[in-house]
């Protein structure tokens, strides 16, 4: 019989109940300054978690979410204990650094799912070492699960402290983790890329500081997100330096632990992309499920803090997708393929599979004869990243492990041709008028930088269009000319920023709606920036930039 209630991380708490059978993400999804939920298309939009009994099934979309957790914890705006009924990773560990290394206990716990269903029906609930009390309800809970994790020696003299303080913290929260997982063991990786460097909180730059301080270096080549300023220009641009000067000192502080200052969103697209069976230790959710997915790479969607700690110590919990069976689909997705796509397309699948399988892998079929190129594949896995917590999935007769048998107890879903014509009016909540139009997120690639400049054909743009970009990209771009051209029609290109980390005044201020071709951006973009969005093909944002006006028709290939 299974036990109602397991305890992650102990503690007491009481508050009223807050809860929902559709997960978040903490990022994007939560205003760390008021504990609000800002994620507009998240059925408890407006609700404050503050001192609440938060249940929720998992978390999804960023990695970032466990940065947003420990600020909320460090300021006094948590929930007052965290309750899932399916594994959850990302905010356990802001959690578990809040406890760790810096005295906020915050109960986290996972529920059966029949108890969390009783659970939620109840207006208030206490928890302590032993009983969640709710009413008439009560629930029994058993203590944190041990670990049968067997050390290396190399392992234990890291956790005994022999190479310094930092990396004996790096391994003590690694060693916690694995427990959480049911790890066994830990695995060598031969490459990280850290998610935590963006300011998404001032949580990010204490934890970065003080590991820094401990004299942190990172022991396998490690490259670095997108981060929150132009790093070169951000005081040019007009950013308030009670921003800018904190999020710059984010960066350094992990330049001086020894990553790399790559500053993208899309590693992938660097030489240094992993190879198909390699294990990495990536964070930031669209790196990780297009590693996972279309390179067939193989890495967990890491927490941001626990990014670094694998970093510092080469080392991961041999858990979820590092092992063969996890990877196996556990969702087949039967996809109606319209005639004449275009790009817009792939996003929208993207997002629509993250919601017919926000909890586990799934199998797309259907969409290989559209012979998508890595570009789709790129929005694709980032769309669904926004509506999934899984860290990959499949596309028959497109991603090297889809031939992989699905797991016995796979289950079936369709995305139908008016499934996606509900998704693009979803996305499109937008006024026709549009002041700016927003391209690169994830970080733009150099053919994608080609299509806009290709389309745009010299045309001069008349409303703000920004796209950003990582540095290789926009060197190589420099290089073949392409930068130039985009620049002459008035495009700007921006490096370091992603949308998803950019703020006023680089975000044009007077903006009233934007225009995007990014799922993922279409989806987190009225949260984050407090505007209205418009979704559309490349050519939809072309028409946009050169008229300040959005296309309020279906496309063409969604219509009747």
């Amino acid at each position: 019989m299974s036990i109602p209630a397991r305890s992650i991380l102990g503690g007491n708490a009481s508050g009223p109940i807050i809860a929902t059978t559709e997960a978040l993400s903490f990022w994007g999804g939560v205003d760390p300054a008021t504990g609000r939920i800002i994620d507009v298309h998240h059925p408890l939009h407006g609700t404050c978690i503050t001192g609440g009994i938060l249940m929720m099934p998992s978390t999804r979309g960023s990695c970032t979410g466990s940065g947003v957790l420990l600020d909320l914890a460090l300021t006094g705006r948590a929930p007052a204990a965290l309750l899932f009924c399916e594994d959850e990773d990302v905010v356990t560990l802001g959690a578990l650094i809040a406890a760790e290394m810096f005295g906020h206990s915050l109960p986290v716990l996972r529920l059966t799912r029949a108890a969390f269903d009783a659970l939620a029906a109840q207006p208030m609930a206490q928890i302590d070492a032993t009983t969640i009390t709710a009413g008439a309800l009560s629930l029994p809970v058993t203590p944190p699960a041990t670990s049968a994790l067997v050390l290396t020696e190399a392992d234990q003299t890291m956790l005994e402290g022999a190479q310094g303080v930092a990396v004996q913290q790096a391994m003590r929260i690694i060693c916690a983790m694995a427990a959480n997982q049911g790890a066994t063991r830990l695995i060598d990786v031969t490459q990280a890329h850290i998610d935590g460097c963006i300011y998404a909180s001032p949580a990010n730059l204490t934890f970065a500081e003080k590991m820094a301080d401990l004299g942190a270096k990172v022991c396998v080549p490690t490259t670095m997100n997108a981060i929150s300023v132009d790093r070169s220009n951000w005081q040019a641009q007009g950013v308030p330096p009670l921003f800018g000067g904190p999020a710059a000192r984010l960066a350094d502080a992990y330049v001086r632990m020894g990553c790399q200052p790559s500053f993208t969103c899309s590693p992938y697209l660097l030489d240094s992309a992993p190879r198909e069976g390699e294990s990495i230790a990536w964070a930031e959710s669209n790196a990780v499920i297009f590693a996972n997915t279309v390179l067939g790479a193989r890495t967990a969607k890491h927490p941001d803090f626990l990014d670094l700690c694998i970093a510092l110590t080469g080392r991961a919990p041999l858990a979820g997708v590092y092992l063969d069976v996890p990877r196996r689909a556990r969702r087949i997705v039967e996809v109606e393929l319209p005639e004449g796509i275009d790009d817009g397309f792939w996003p929208l699948i993207g997002y629509l599979a993250g919601q017919r399988a926000p909890d586990r892998i799934p199998l797309l079929r259907g969409l290989a004869a559209a012979a998508p190129g890595r570009d789709d594949l790129k929005a694709l896995c980032a769309a669904f990243g926004t509506t999934s917590a899984a860290p990959m999935l499949h596309i028959a007769g497109v991603t090297p492990e889809a031939d992989a048998p699905p797991a016995p107890d796979a289950d079936h879903a369709t995305i139908t041709r008016a499934d996606l014509r509900a998704a693009w009016q979803k996305l499109n909540a937008g006024p026709e008028a549009v002041e700016l139009v927003a391209i690169g997120s994830p970080h733009a690639s150099l053919s994608e930088c080609r299509a806009l400049a290709a389309a745009l054909a010299g045309r001069a743009v008349q409303i703000a269009v920004i796209v950003t970009a990582g540095h290789a990209v926009i060197r190589q771009a420099e290089a073949e000319g392409t930068l130039a051209a985009l620049l002459a029609s008035g495009v700007q290109v921006l490096p370091d920023l992603c949308w998803c980390s950019i703020s006023e005044p680089v975000f044009p201020p007077l903006t009233r709606a934007l225009m995007t071709n990014s799922g993922k951006y279409a989806h987190y973009g009225p949260g984050l920036s407090g505007r209205a969005v418009r979704f559309g093909s490349l050519a939809d944002c072309v028409t946009a930039a050169l008229t300040g006006r959005a296309a309020v028709a279906l496309p063409d290939w969604l219509k009747d």
